[in-house]
Parts: C-alpha cells; structure tokens; sequence
C-alpha cells in the first residue's frame, strides 16, 4: 500500500506542469483508478496492522504474565529459603543447648561419682584404722604374754626384752 501511495505520488511529480500555475497534467483515469485500488486496499491493510497490534498486545500480556509467574515462583523459593534457614537456626539453637544440657549433666555425673568414690575410700579408711587398731592391740597382747613368759622361767629382763625387740624389727 505504502508503495502504491509512492507511486502515485512519484507520477504526480513527473507529470507535465501547466504553464503559469502549480497545476500539472495527469491521466485522471488511471489515477482515479490507482487512488481506488489504495483505497480498496486501506481497510486490508488496517485490519493487517489491527492484528499486529494485537499480536504484540498479546505477546505483551503473555510476557507479563510470565514475568509475573517468575516473580511468584522467586519470591516462593525465597520464603521456602528463608524458613530453611530458621529452620536450620533453630535446629542449631536447640543443639547447643542439648550440648549445654549435656555437659552439665556429666559435670553432675563427675561430682556424684567422685563423691561415692570418696565415701568409699573413707569407709575404707576406717576400716583400715580399725584394723590397725585391732593389729596394734594384738601385738600389744602378744608382747604382754610373751613378757609374762618370760618371768617364770627365771629369764634375764634384758634377753627378754631383747628378744621382743628382735621380732619387732
């Protein structure tokens, strides 16, 4: 069409001026029929770019709803990000204060044995003192009798008290 209008126009410029005016000589037949024929053409060629603009309008909301999906699915993955991570925070939250927990539980572990132990050791101490005592008592005994031992016999005081000390020793 664009080219059918140029041509009329490129015709109108090389037509024959009319002496003294602005007026040029042109078939007007065939430019009646050539503006006819642009004319006839005009609503074709309207109805052309009525469906590109509708076209590239539909491309348009295609791109935008796309876009718009893209956004959505964006802004989903990062809210699903975001709760991951407060997910993996409070996990590791709740994982020192097991460790914590835990720590403290073994120190309690620690004392509580330690102070069995303990008690152990000194019933044991006592034990031993007693038996001590009961040893220290019976050699005590034993040096009594042998002393006595010794008296009737007619034994020397100072072999007797020698021999004791020998088996002391």
């Amino acid at each position: 069409m664009a080219e059918e209008l140029a041509a009329v126009i490129d015709e109108l410029r090389a037509a024959k001026p009319v002496p003294f005016s602005t007026s040029a000589m042109v078939n007007r037949k065939d430019l009646i029929e050539r503006l006819e024929e642009v004319r006839d053409n005009i609503p074709l060629e309207i109805k052309r770019a009525a469906g590109v603009v509708a076209d590239r309008q539909d491309v348009l909301a295609q791109s935008r709803e796309e876009a718009e999906a893209i956004l959505r699915a964006a802004r989903i993955e990062r809210d699903e990000l975001l709760a991951r991570t407060e997910i993996v925070r409070a996990a590791g939250y709740e994982a020192d204060r097991i460790i914590e927990e835990a720590k403290v539980r073994a120190r309690e572990i620690r004392m509580e044995a330690e102070d069995y132990v303990d008690a152990k050791l000194a019933n044991f101490e006592i034990v031993l003192q007693k038996i001590l005592a009961a040893v220290a008592r019976g050699r005590e005994s034993l040096r009594g009798r042998l002393e006595r031992a010794a008296e009737p016999s007619g034994v020397n005081d100072a072999d007797t008290t020698q021999r004791i000390r020998v088996r002391r020793k």
